[in-house]
């Protein structure tokens, strides 16, 4: 219904942002990583958006391209894999890299993500093995430095948006350790940095 959202991003959160239209609606899109939009705060954007309608709610999804959101939409009609899922295996990785797991039939890279089993990352591989083109990675999620500091609010926004993703406190709890011994500028940096050590 919705192919791209275009509008002023006014707000950012670890599970969402918002999008202003002209005419003045402010629409909620979920993401896989909100912060890397963080450099576009009040600034104009284009999100690719997917609509999701389930029986109690209408739900946009939205993407820095349409790489990552046609990756999303063959991943949410595996059996098994939901809308959460699919943002938890976005955030954690690139679309290249999902698809070359996929065609190399390489479960234990599906397996590293939040609720993904044994079981689930088979079926993933024998549906979209064969499916998904593998391209030149075309992801622009390099976010502009600033002289800031991470502070320890910034390092809680990083800790919460891998919470939303579906990690554990357990497993957040032993990341927080790793990260305080860290120097980040940004949270989408401090949020990258913790995928990787829990996707290890």
């Amino acid at each position: 219904m919705y192919a791209y959202l275009y509008g002023q991003l006014t707000e950012l959160t670890p599970t969402h942002i918002i999008i202003e239209s002209a005419s003045g609606v402010g629409y909620e899109i979920h993401t896989p990583n909100s912060y890397r939009f963080q450099k576009y705060l009040n600034e104009k954007i284009k999100v690719f958006t997917s609509l999701i309608v389930r029986d109690d709610a209408h739900l946009l999804y939205g993407f820095i391209n349409l790489e990552e959101k046609d990756l999303f939409t063959s991943l949410i009609k595996v059996t098994g894999i939901g809308p959460k899922s699919a943002l938890a295996i976005l955030a954690a990785s690139t679309p290249n890299d999902v698809k070359l797991a996929i065609e190399n039939e390489n479960e234990s890279y599906l397996t590293q993500f939040p609720g993904i089993g044994k079981k689930t990352a088979r079926q993933i591989i024998l549906d979209l093995k064969g499916k998904v083109i593998i391209n030149e990675e075309t992801e622009h999620t390099v976010m502009q430095t600033t002289s800031t500091p991470l502070t320890m609010q910034v390092q809680d926004e990083a800790m919460l948006a891998l919470e939303a993703l579906g990690y554990s406190k357990r497993e957040l709890n032993k990341l927080s350790k790793l990260m305080s011994q860290q120097s980040f500028e940004e949270v989408d940096e401090a949020v990258k940095f913790g995928l990787k050590q829990l996707i290890k």
